[in-house]
C-alpha cells in the first residue's frame, strides 16, 4: 500500500512538472532586432536549468523560484532564417527566425485599419509577396493588472493570403524600409480602434506624474469582473434614462412594419455615429425609423434609397418590405425600392442596425442620405426615431486607465525593437490640452519599461475631419490636438508625419494609408538608417509684426516653401488684440510667409489650418511635405480645463 502511494506521488509530481514555455511573441516566423542585445525569456519549473541556442550562440540560465528566466543574446547581424532552440526538461524549437528591423505599430483605428479596406486592395494583394516582411498581430484584450503573456497572436509572412489583415500604414512603412535596406522587417501590430491614450499608459507612469497621480489613486487595483458588472449596470441605466424604457428585444419583429406606433421612441440625428450622441459608446442592435410623405407623382417614378454608410450591418425595410442588407461598415448603402412598395402619403423606412465593435449607426455625407426619384431627390437627413433593443455588454478599453497597456503592451516588454509607430489622437480631442502632458508621459513610460534607451517614437498627426465644425471663431478641438502633437516633438528622438493633405473631412478613416506609411518611413530612413533626405514639411518658427503685416519664419523648409500649381495660399487667418480672426492673404517671399488682412490693421497673431476640417490648406515645401497647422498666439483654448476622468 505504501509502495502504491509513493508511485502515485512520483507520477503526480512528473505530471505536474511544467514544461519550458515561451511567450507567444517567440514563435515560428518571428523577426528579431539586429545590432542590439536580444532578450529571450520564458517559463519553466522553479530553479530549472534552461539552455538557449541561436545561430552560433549558446547560453544557459537557471529559472528563478517562480519559474521565470531570461537571457540576453549578443547582437546579431541581419540575416536568417535560423532556428531558436530552448531546452529544459523539454525542447522548444522555433523555426524560420529572421534578424532585421522590428517596429511596434500601435494606436487606434487608423493604425488598426487593415489592408483589405483599401480601395485598391486587389492590386495591393497581388503585389504583396514579401517573405522578408512579417507582422505579429496582437489579439485585442484588456486586463486590470499587467499580464505576462498575450491572449493570442502569431507571426504572418506578407503574401497574398495573409496581407489582408496587415495594418495598412505599418505595411507601407515596412515595404519602404525593405525596399531601401533589403533586410527583414518585422512589425508588431498592437492596436484597438476608438481607444484613448490613457488606456495605453501604465499604472506606474500615472503614479509618478504630478498631473495624474491623484486620478490613479482612485484605481489602485482593478477587478475586471467588478468592472464588468458596474459597466453593465451603468450602460443599461443610462439607456433607460435616454429612451424612457428598458432595453428589450421583445416584439422587435413589429418594428419594421408600416403600422407600428413609434410615438414613444426618442429621436437621434442622422447621419452621425451614435457614439457622438445620446446613445453613447455601445455595441448591439438598434432600430431606426423615419416617416416620410410622398406625392402621387413621386410614387409613380422609379426610386432608389441611398442610406449613406451603416456601421456595421443593416437590414433595411420600406413599409415592412426588406429592400436590402449589407455587413460592410464603410460601404455605401444603395438599394432599389421595388415597384408598388412606396405609396402616396405616409411611408416608413425602418433600419435594423447591428454594431459589433467600434462606431455604430448611420453615418457619412448628408448628401448620400436620400431617396432618389427620376427627376428629384428627397433628403433624409435629420431626426430619426430609435430604439436600442440589445446591448453587447463588454467592458470598453476606455473604462479605466492602463487596461490595454496591461494586456497588449506589457507582454511585449522587453522584446528588442528599433522603435514605435503611433497613430492615435482622435479619441483624445475632448481634452486636447492635457494631451500635451499625457502623450509625452506615455512615450517616456514605454521607453522606461523597455529599458532600451530613447528609442525612436514616430507618430501621425491628426488629418482633417469635420467632427464638430470647429474653427478659430468657436474653437477647434481637432486643431488643439494637432498642436499638442506638434509640441511633443520637443521630446528627444520623436518624429511626426503631417497628413493634412491626405485626410477626408467626411470620414474619420481616410483610406490613403500608403502616403502615411511613406512619410513615417522617410523620418526613419533619415534619422535611423542614414538615408539623408527631407522628411518633414514646414514647421512654424517665429513671427515678426511689420505694420499691418505679419512675417512668418519656418523650419524644415527643404529646398523652399511652395504651393500647388501656383494657387493662392489658403488657410491663413489674422487677428488683432480683440482676438477675432479673419481670413487673410498670404504670400511666399524669400521663403517666408507674409500675412495681411484688410479687416485687421494692427495684427498681433496668425493661425494656419485652425479648424477640425483643414482640407483647403496648401502650404508645402518643394519636396511636397505639407506644413503642420499652427498658431502664433497663446490665448486660452476650449479644452484648456478638460481633464481625464475615469468613466466606467
Amino acid at each position: 500500500m505504501k509502495k502504491n502511494i509513493v508511485t502515485f506521488i512520483l507520477f503526480f509530481s512528473l505530471f505536474a512538472s511544467a514544461n519550458v514555455r515561451m511567450p507567444l511573441l517567440f514563435s515560428d516566423g518571428m523577426v528579431l532586432q539586429r545590432n542590439k542585445e536580444i532578450p529571450v525569456w520564458g517559463w519553466a519549473d522553479a530553479n530549472e536549468k534552461v539552455t538557449i541556442h541561436f545561430n552560433k550562440q549558446t547560453k544557459t540560465i537557471q529559472a528563478d523560484t517562480n519559474g521565470k528566466w531570461m537571457v540576453k543574446l549578443a547582437a546579431e547581424k541581419a540575416g536568417g532564417p535560423f532556428e531558436l532552440t530552448i531546452t529544459g526538461k523539454n525542447k522548444v524549437v522555433i523555426k524560420d527566425v529572421l534578424v532585421g528591423e522590428v517596429w511596434i505599430c500601435s494606436g487606434q483605428s487608423n493604425m488598426e485599419f487593415q489592408m483589405y479596406k483599401l480601395p485598391g486592395f486587389e492590386t495591393q494583394k497581388n503585389q504583396a509577396n514579401y517573405p522578408m516582411i512579417r507582422q505579429f498581430g496582437v489579439a485585442q484584450d484588456l486586463s486590470g493588472t499587467p499580464k505576462e503573456d498575450l491572449k493570442a497572436g502569431k507571426w504572418a509572412v506578407s503574401n497574398k493570403e495573409n496581407i489582408r489583415d496587415f495594418t495598412a500604414a505599418g505595411f507601407f512603412f515596412a515595404k519602404k524600409l525593405y525596399t531601401e535596406l533589403k533586410i527583414p522587417i518585422g512589425i508588431i501590430n498592437t492596436s484597438w480602434g476608438g481607444t484613448n491614450l490613457e488606456t495605453w499608459t501604465s499604472h506606474e507612469a500615472f503614479q509618478n506624474s504630478d498631473e495624474f497621480k491623484s486620478m490613479i489613486a482612485e484605481v489602485p487595483t482593478v477587478d475586471m469582473d467588478v468592472i464588468f458588472e458596474s459597466y453593465k449596470k451603468s450602460i443599461l441605466q443610462n439607456l433607460k434614462k435616454v429612451q424612457g424604457f428598458d432595453v428589450s428585444i421583445e416584439n422587435e419583429n413589429q418594428f419594421k412594419e408600416f403600422g407600428f406606433n413609434d410615438k414613444s421612441w426618442p429621436e437621434i440625428k442622422v447621419p452621425s455615429l451614435w457614439e457622438n450622441q445620446q446613445i453613447g459608446n455601445i455595441d448591439g442592435i438598434v432600430w431606426m425609423r423615419k416617416m416620410i410623405v410622398l406625392t402621387a407623382e413621386q410614387v409613380k417614378s422609379e426610386a432608389v434609397l441611398h442610406l449613406a454608410k451603416v456601421d456595421d450591418e443593416d437590414q433595411t425595410f420600406v413599409n415592412g418590405i426588406q429592400i436590402g442588407t449589407n455587413n460592410i461598415w464603410d460601404k455605401q448603402r444603395i438599394y432599389k425600392i421595388p415597384a408598388n412598395v412606396l405609396k402616396e402619403g405616409t411611408n416608413v423606412i425602418a433600419v435594423r442596425i447591428t454594431d459589433y465593435s467600434g462606431g455604430g449607426g448611420i453615418y457619412g455625407d448628408p448628401a448620400d442620405l436620400k431617396i432618389q426619384f427620376k427627376d428629384s431627390n428627397l433628403p433624409l437627413e435629420g431626426l430619426w426615431k430609435f430604439n436600442v433593443v440589445q446591448v453587447k455588454i463588454s467592458v470598453s478599453p476606455n473604462s479605466y486607465p492602463s487596461l490595454l497597456y496591461n494586456a497588449m503592451v506589457n507582454p511585449l516588454v522587453p522584446y528588442a525593437i528599433q522603435g514605435v509607430l503611433w497613430y492615435q489622437g482622435e479619441a483624445n480631442v475632448w481634452r486636447a490640452n492635457q494631451y500635451k502632458k499625457a502623450f509625452p508621459l506615455m512615450i517616456q513610460d514605454w521607453r522606461t519599461k523597455w529599458n532600451q534607451g530613447n528609442f525612436p517614437f514616430y507618430y501621425v498627426q491628426l488629418s482633417t475631419f469635420d467632427e464638430f465644425g470647429g474653427n478659430s471663431k468657436k474653437g477647434s478641438r481637432w486643431a488643439e490636438l494637432r498642436e499638442a502633437q506638434s509640441e511633443t516633438l520637443k521630446i528627444p528622438n520623436t518624429g511626426m508625419a503631417v497628413t493634412t493633405d491626405i485626410g477626408n473631412a467626411k470620414d474619420i478613416h481616410p483610406t490613403n494609408k500608403q502616403d502615411v506609411g511613406l512619410r513615417l518611413a522617410a523620418i526613419a530612413l533619415n534619422n535611423v538608417y542614414g538615408k539623408k533626405q527631407v522628411f518633414s514639411g514646414p514647421t512654424y518658427k517665429s513671427q515678426e509684426i511689420n505694420g499691418n503685416q505679419i512675417i512668418l519664419t519656418f523650419e524644415n523648409i527643404g529646398t523652399g516653401l511652395s504651393k500647388p500649381n501656383n494657387s493662392e495660399l489658403k488657410g491663413f487667418e489674422i487677428a488683432g488684440a480683440d482676438k477675432v480672426f479673419y481670413s487673410a492673404k498670404a504670400i511666399i517671399k524669400d521663403n517666408k510667409i507674409i500675412v495681411s488682412g484688410d479687416q485687421v490693421q494692427k495684427p498681433v497673431a496668425v493661425r494656419y489650418g485652425w479648424a477640425d476640417d483643414d482640407t483647403e490648406i496648401n502650404l508645402f515645401n518643394k519636396e511636397k511635405f505639407p506644413a503642420s497647422p499652427f498658431r502664433t498666439d497663446n490665448w486660452e483654448m476650449i479644452t484648456a480645463n478638460e481633464i481625464y476622468k475615469i468613466n466606467p
